[in-house]
């Protein structure tokens, strides 16, 4: 069906993510399929409300949003420093950064996700990925959307082969610098997680703003169903009282993390060592500054420039070779994604630094192209690869 859309969840968070669909208004069509090229995993197909009705839905056509709900609830508040300090939270958690990275490519050997991108870490195994890359090639001014076009169909179709392109790795760390991309990535990551998860907190009764950073963390690591469930067995937020049963949840988490079979879930139980760090110095408001896993929450460090994006110099300003300090910034990068691209054997990392490693590369791109092999870049071949 065209109209249909689909992502994949762990199975244990089918039931959460299907009720989130609805109480925003889209259809759950057939039930949850277990994704076979991932073991533990369900695929969700649902399509607009709209749609459901075009096609001759009128059960879900007529029946009112509320209705769907299990329970009427109220979103809790949160101030703009609040939020921004629990998304800081996980940000730090997922990229060890407080405004997260943008550009960060990662693939963890074992990890059903596969290769994940962005600030919150989005992964090709869930569909995700895809649908973040179609956001952003749709969005005029979309710097590199004509580049990425190459490789959307595969990304669609979830292809493990990306796991090991450099060249798509490379696009997608070029893409943080372009303040659409991150503009894109916000908006999405507050789609796909951040509203859930205020939903969810404020179905369940859950008002302080550290509970709420435990909710959005736990939509967006895996298995918030699940654990909630369990620790309502010692009774409910409403029975034993937020905090308390926050710190039950907490506890829970991390005996089922450090239990896991999953290696990789197991090295996470720092995630829920931070939290009880925050609930036993009384940080339940999040009140800034605050000090996570090392690194310093703050107005200041809220404001700042997220990290390894640039925004300049543009290509073809200055010459490019290697010196002290090391020339940095937006020209290196589009070099560096040229060469990349330009060449498939190239084994370059576009990290926007100009080292001895883009210098060879520099060298053997010049030598190939019938010029003296200096391994300094002029503004005219800094143009030229950054065009490419």
């Amino acid at each position: 069906m065209s109209n249909e859309l689909s992502f994949t969840v762990l199975c244990e968070d089918c039931d959460d993510r299907k009720e989130d669909l609805q109480l925003r208004g889209y259809e759950v069509v057939g039930a949850c399929a277990e994704d076979k090229a991932q073991p533990g995993m369900c695929v969700i197909r649902y399509r607009r409300r709209a749609a459901a009705a075009a096609a001759g839905a009128t059960a879900v056509r007529d029946a009112a949003i509320p209705a769907l709900a299990v329970e009427s609830f109220e979103e809790p508040p949160a101030t703009a420093t609040q939020a921004n300090a629990a998304k800081a939270i996980v940000n730090l958690f997922e990229t060890g950064q407080v405004l997260g990275d943008y550009g960060a490519v990662t693939v963890l050997p074992g990890d059903t996700g596969h290769l994940t991108y962005g600030r919150s870490q989005t992964t090709l195994g869930s569909g995700n990925l895809a649908v973040l890359i179609d956001r952003y090639c749709n969005q005029p001014g979309a710097r590199f959307g004509a580049r990425l076009r190459d490789w959307r169909a595969s990304l669609k179709a979830r292809d493990k082969a990306l796991d090991r392109d450099p060249q798509l790795h490379n696009l997608l760390r070029a893409c943080a610098d372009d303040p659409v991309m991150r503009d894109v990535q916000d908006r999405f990551f507050d789609d796909a997680y951040w509203q859930p998860a205020l939903r969810a907190a404020g179905r369940l009764g859950i008002r302080l703003p550290l509970g709420v950073a435990i909710v959005y963390d736990s939509w967006v690591h895996g298995s918030w169903g699940a654990m909630r469930d369990r620790t309502d067995r010692g009774g409910t937020v409403r029975e034993s009282g937020e905090k308390e049963w926050l710190e039950r949840y907490v506890d829970t988490r991390r005996d089922w993390l450090a239990g896991h079979s999953n290696l990789l879930l197991r090295k996470t139980v720092y995630r829920m060592d931070a939290f009880r760090g925050l609930m036993d110095q009384g940080y339940w408001g999040l009140e800034l500054p605050l000090v996570v896993r090392g690194r310093e929450v703050s107005l200041a460090t809220l404001s700042g420039v997220p990290p390894g994006c640039y925004d300049g110099p543009q290509p073809g300003t200055r010459p490019l070779a290697v010196q002290s300090p090391l020339n940095r910034g937006l020209d290196v990068r589009l070099l560096q994604l040229g060469l990349s691209l330009a060449d498939h054997q190239c084994e370059i990392r576009a990290d926007g630094i100009f080292g001895s490693g883009t210098a060879r590369w520099v060298q053997r791109f010049q030598q190939a192209s019938g010029q003296p092999p200096t391994g300094v870049a002029d503004p005219a071949l800094v143009a030229k690869l950054a065009a490419v």
